[in-house]
């Protein structure tokens, strides 16, 4: 094999983020009583989402205060007199329970049996882990380091220091990145200097200046460059 360890990204790489965030958000809007939430403000929520998340990948923030700091910018921005916190909270309880695998996961993991893999991820543990122990990938993963456990996110390299002394590897030659961010996990690859494999399958244009070592559209097109 090409490469003894391959880690995964997993929102929008292994499970679908867009189809998750839809379920759950539209699950807690309701809860809060507000049915037509989800049509709203999905469109700023996501716009805010996106800025704190680049805050995160930047090391100014950290995962707990993005998680009641959207809701709490969102609910200001639309005049609304609620408890980011209290919605945060269970907005993420709903959010671990919305599982959908991106298409081609369940091959992939079938068509590479001996390999060694891990989730390397900036996420909620009370949020990923229910999603992996109750989807079709339970028991893939040799680890899944978590950024809210490390107190590190991609693309910071020591959350790659971390994931290296827990697999106990050494060689740098023998691992391989993959994901959909260039900025988050293709940028932390190559700042550690593993190779990389940027999952776009939505061809999207690279204006980053980043050169991944590999590029795909399925996943299950990464078979052959693992093996």
């Amino acid at each position: 094999m090409k490469y003894d360890v391959i880690f995964f990204d997993m929102d929008d790489t292994l499970f679908d983020f867009g189809k998750s965030e839809k379920g759950a958000l539209q699950k807690t809007f309701e809860a809060f009583g507000l049915p037509n939430g989800l049509v709203d403000y999905r469109s700023s929520y996501r716009e805010i989402s996106k800025v704190l998340w680049g805050e995160l990948e930047q090391g100014k923030l950290s995962i707990t205060k993005l998680g009641s700091e959207r809701f709490r910018r969102l609910f200001e921005k639309h005049g609304l007199s609620m408890d980011g916190a209290a919605f945060n909270h269970a907005y993420l309880e709903n959010l671990s329970k919305e599982i959908y695998l991106v298409d081609g996961a369940d091959v992939l993991f079938d068509s590479l049996p001996e390999q060694r893999s891990a989730i390397i991820t900036n996420g909620f543990k009370h949020v990923q882990l229910p999603k992996i122990e109750n989807s079709p990938l339970q028991n893939t993963f040799e680890a899944v380091i978590i950024s809210e456990e490390t107190g590190f996110q991609k693309p910071d390299y020591r959350i790659f220091d971390y994931a290296f002394s827990k697999l106990g590897l050494t060689d740098k030659a023998s691992a391989l990145m993959v994901g959909d961010s260039l900025t988050s996990d293709m940028q932390g690859g190559i700042n550690y200097g593993i190779d990389t494999c940027w999952f776009n399958p939505d061809h999207k244009e690279n204006t980053t200046g980043m050169e991944p070592t590999y590029e795909i559209n399925h996943l299950t097109k990464l078979i052959p460059i693992a093996k």
